[in-house]
């Protein structure tokens, strides 16, 4: 059994972004593009089909409702409706990608920081909570920086 659990952005968020064509935390305008980059989503944590699917960009902060201090950022999702992800095991479409994991202690402290290398996922996120204070880890692109999903320790 899997000592954690990954989940993409809320569907409540991501259904509201496709509805409005706005930001659901901000209101901002949000952008349809075809996908010119692998993305992934951020709510079936799949990479996109280059070329082919429509993707929508909005601003979304992953830290709402645990601390007050906003930290906005760029995310993508599928234009059209997809499932979110959220599952003890890591999404196998982002094991390729140049991903570093960010562990996460009280008051939103980066406790520990870890790249990913050969997408070795499960024994990343194994050491990072190791460490007691982390509390959830975020996993972000390593090239742009962006956040593309959580993961908390299974309950």
């Amino acid at each position: 059994m899997a000592s954690f659990r990954v989940t993409g952005i809320p569907a409540n968020l991501s259904q509201q972004a496709r509805t409005t064509l706005k930001s659901p935390q901000y209101g901002h305008p949000a952008h349809v593009e075809t996908a010119t980059g692998y993305g992934p989503c951020r709510s079936c944590l799949a990479t996109f089909a280059e070329g082919e699917e429509e993707r929508i960009l909005f601003t979304y902060n992953p830290f709402a409702g645990q601390d007050p201090y906003p930290s906005p950022g760029p995310v993508f999702i599928h234009r059209e409706e997809c499932p979110t992800w959220e599952a003890e095991t890591f999404p196998p479409m982002l094991r390729g990608l140049p991903m570093t994991f960010e562990g996460y202690g009280d008051d939103r402290w980066i406790v520990a920081r870890e790249r990913v290398a050969n997408g070795e996922v499960e024994s990343a996120i194994e050491r990072l909570f190791a460490e007691p204070a982390v509390r959830y880890i975020h996993v972000r692109n390593t090239e742009a920086g962006c956040f593309i999903a959580r993961v908390e320790r299974a309950a």
